[in-house]
């Protein structure tokens, strides 16, 4: 990616300086909300790798695969409060196109900290589509 291409995780930073080390295995997150960024834009780059990285293996899907037909457009945190003990949520909501239909996805995600790194444990999901 370009160093001044801003990171699809809304930041507004470039993603090289934001989830760029993240996906290339230079930093870990060290926050649910930093996390959360960071698998949402592995959505975006299409870094399924990464997502399993940090997906619990508990619970990580043994089909997980990341689609190109899926356009992510927008992230927006609705609530990240500090985590408690070892224990973080984020709600979001993630706005995306997939062919003819737009849709929102609005999610509450559960993440834990493990061996010093936070995972993506789970989440409660709505996802509302149209179309265009």
């Amino acid at each position: 990616m370009s160093e001044t291409l801003l990171c699809p995780c809304g930041t507004g930073s470039p993603y090289l300086a934001c989830c760029g080390p993240f996906h290339g295995g230079r930093a870990v997150p060290a926050s649910p909300e930093a996390l959360m960024r960071s698998r949402y834009s592995a959505y975006v780059v299409l870094d399924e790798a990464y997502l399993r990285e940090t997906w619990h293996p508990d619970t990580v899907p043994d089909d997980l695969e990341v689609s190109q037909d899926i356009d992510w457009r927008r992230l927006r945190i609705l609530d990240a409060p500090p985590p408690v003990g070892d224990v973080g949520y984020v709600s979001f909501r993630a706005h995306y196109r997939s062919g003819q239909e737009r849709g929102v996805l609005t999610e509450t995600s559960r993440f834990v900290r493990s061996d010093g790194r936070w995972l993506y444990e789970m989440g409660e999901a709505t996802d509302t589509t149209m179309s265009v």
